[in-house]
């Protein structure tokens, strides 16, 4: 599985949880306040709305009925037999007559008509009611009075025993008011009590409760929804600045264990480097003498060679460990890498290495110093020449992006394992019996000198991949 390492690792930080916390317990506090409100308005507005649609639908009904009453039974049995009389037979069968033909097709399911002097019921769509007295109630009271009245009852237990569903029926009480026609002044004759099978405009009703409370929840998980999607961003944001700022306190006391150690190694080095030339150019004395054997000549060439070597790898710790100021001018990007692969051309054909670019016919013009990428691209490019056995390939890619060029050296070699990936950009250290272990540093230096990223990626026993993003102009 491949594996992937930047020079510094971001760190893993907490979630935000004081602010998940926060964000559920406000979503638990509204909705303890909320339903209750939302329950008192709704039900408030259920009350409102069967007041006044019953109240309207049984004053519509009451008028009807009394004006039938009056004008289809008062008046033809006045004219026919002189007087009301609801024991005659004849005039009970055209009254039920009247009144079934004024209730058809209507929500009532039982009519009676209460005499106020007899203090009975006189009729009723219901036979077997006719005689029985009166039932007194408020009601029944406020008709007389000449006040219309109602009252929503259920029948039936409805859900888990509430008053929710069952039949719903409304029980009216209208005055039945007559004129005298010699005085043209208005009375209270009866009273008539309707029965009315409401059920269907209820549910209408409770339909629209519903549907307020559906909305109401509806808001309230927008809000809710809205307030975690407020306080994730919020917690990736603090996440990530607390990373940043963790990442700056480890590039400051890197930096401070840096500038110490290249002290040190600059003072060691200039103390190495003078005795060393004095080794070296002895030692080419010695091999150039004609007077010394063979032997004495191999271990001066011996000599000769490691001091080279050693004061490489004393440059080398110069390097890392001194400042220096980059030279920045316009140059050709491909060119330095050109200029690169022809140095190394006869190692290349030597391990039978191909390499693979997209320079052809492009312009990477950039602002740079062209000595110090040079040496990035040498030291990069070898890398992956030693992590290629016998033959293989080395793919380079420059891919322009907003503002920078983002350069890619991969290889066929046999990578490197997820523990040493952790530590490859660290000063001196090395999986080579020769080298110092500053090449990847100072490599890095000078990227980040140039306001670049650096990164690596490998899959141990097939490739490494090393992505570079430089800027076409730094602000240096």
């Amino acid at each position: 599985m491949a594996s992937k390492y930047h020079p510094i690792k971001k760190p893993e930080t907490k979630p935000f949880r004081l602010v998940k916390y926060y964000a559920v317990t406000s979503f638990v506090v509204l909705i303890a306040i909320s339903i209750p409100f939302a329950i008192f308005i709704s039900e408030g507005a259920k009350d409102i709305l069967v007041k006044d649609i019953f109240k309207d639908y049984r004053n519509m009904v009451g008028e009807n009925l009394n004006n039938v009453f009056s004008e289809n039974f008062v008046r033809p049995v006045l004219t026919m037999y002189g007087g009301i009389e609801l024991g005659n037979e004849d005039q009970q069968r055209l009254l039920d007559d009247r009144m079934r033909f004024a209730i058809r097709g209507s929500d009532i399911e039982q009519l009676n008509i209460y005499s106020i002097e007899d203090g009975m019921i006189v009729y009723s769509t219901d036979p077997g009611r006719i005689r029985e007295k009166i039932v007194d109630s408020p009601e029944y009271q406020r008709a007389v009075n000449g006040v219309s009245s109602s009252k929503l009852i259920t029948e039936g237990k409805g859900f888990l025993g509430w008053k929710v569903g069952g039949v719903k029926k409304v029980r009216a009480y209208i005055p039945i008011t007559l004129f005298l026609e010699s005085t043209g002044e208005e009375y209270v004759a009866g009273v008539f009590e309707l029965i009315m099978n409401m059920t269907k405009q209820y549910n209408s009703i409770l339909k629209l409760q519903y549907y307020i409370f559906g909305v109401f929840l509806f808001i309230m998980a927008l809000i809710f929804f809205a307030l975690l999607y407020v306080v994730h961003n919020a917690e990736e944001i603090i996440q990530k600045r607390a990373a940043e700022q963790k990442e700056l306190e480890e590039q400051l006391h890197l930096a401070e264990r840096l500038a110490a150690l290249g002290q040190m190694v600059a003072g060691v080095s200039h103390e190495i480097k003078n005795p060393l030339g004095i080794i070296q150019s002895t030692a080419e004395l010695l091999t150039g003498m004609n007077q010394a054997d063979e032997k004495q000549k191999r271990l001066s060439l011996v000599i000769k060679e490691e001091s080279i070597r050693l004061n490489n790898i004393v440059t080398e710790f110069l390097d890392f460990a001194r400042p220096y100021e980059l030279n920045i001018q316009e140059c050709m990007l491909d060119e330095i890498i050109k200029k690169n692969i022809l140095f190394l051309e006869q190692e290349l054909e030597k391990k039978q290495i191909r390499v693979k670019d997209n320079f052809e016919g492009r312009d990477l013009k950039i602002h740079a110093d062209p000595e110090r990428l040079y040496r990035v691209f040498m030291n990069l490019i070898i890398n992956s020449i030693h992590s290629i056995k016998d033959s293989g390939e080395i793919n380079i890619s420059i891919d322009e992006e907003k503002n920078g060029y983002l350069v890619r050296i991969e290889d066929t070699g046999a990578g490197i394992s997820r523990e040493n990936l952790k530590k490859i950009f660290n000063p001196f250290f090395t999986t080579k019996e020769k080298g110092s272990g500053l090449g990847l540093s100072i490599v890095r230096n000078i990227i980040e000198g140039h306001e670049g990223t650096i990164s690596i990626e490998s899959d141990e026993g097939k490739s490494t991949r090393v992505s570079i993003f430089l800027p076409k102009r730094s602000n240096l």
